[in-house]
């Protein structure tokens, strides 16, 4: 058998990378070809494709080569749900690669880069996203467990939010969440049984253990 090499920063000419994208085009036909699944099936990166047919833009690269490019509209709510989500699955903040990579990850790094032209970018995008809107409230603890104000799930904005505040160490025994035993919970300091609201004030990282521990108590062994 024939050993495959893969050598970094070789010259690739036009007529090479058209003929992959092509090749792959032709492997998933009918469906229209993402840079996802460039990426997945290709010899080559889709930024390389992006940049050299489309001015950084995968799906105006696609009309360059002659090929129907990938219908997908992302909202900025969903491009910034998808951050979130495999923020809170790593626990720690992503990389443009993870957006590709990462198995929580459904829109690709090219959305982004479309969007916003950079990752960093759409990280400060993100963050302001995180750190604005109806999430981040302060509420009276007084009132019933009848009149709740907020949904008892967090919202993937507000997991955040808790996160970047208290890192993804257990507020009560300080054992780092993983996704094992230490499995990160987003707890009610104020139980939700007893009036409490889902909201930023409100909202504690624990670990699955101290979480179970407490029950619908505020504190362990109460």
């Amino acid at each position: 058998m024939k050993y495959k090499l893969y050598l970094k920063n070789v010259p690739i000419s036009d007529v090479e990378l058209k003929a992959d994208v092509l090749r792959v085009q032709n492997l998933i036909a009918p469906a229209p070809l993402s840079s996802k699944k460039y990426d997945e099936l290709g010899n080559y990166n889709s930024d390389t494709v992006a940049r050299r047919f489309g001015k950084r833009r995968w799906n105006d690269a696609m009309i360059t080569l002659g090929l129907k490019p990938a219908q997908v509209f992302h909202t900025e709510k969903d491009l910034f749900d998808n951050i979130a989500k495999v923020w809170l699955a790593k626990m720690a903040q992503p990389v443009r690669r993870d957006m590709d990579d990462h198995p929580a990850s459904t829109i690709s790094s090219g959305a982004y880069l479309r969007k916003y032209g950079r990752w960093n970018i759409a990280l400060k995008k993100f963050i302001e996203y995180v750190e604005s809107g109806e999430d981040i409230i302060s509420h009276n603890y007084t009132m019933s467990a009848s009149s709740h104000r907020t949904k008892r799930e967090p919202s993937l904005r507000l997991k955040v939010q808790v996160l970047l505040r208290d890192g993804n160490h257990c507020k009560i025994c300080g054992v780092k969440c993983d996704e094992g035993l230490h499995k990160l919970h987003f707890d009610h300091i104020l139980p939700w049984s007893k009036g409490g609201e889902t909201t930023l004030d409100n909202l504690r990282v624990l670990c699955k253990a101290c979480n179970e521990a407490l029950g619908n108590s505020n504190y362990p062994n109460e």
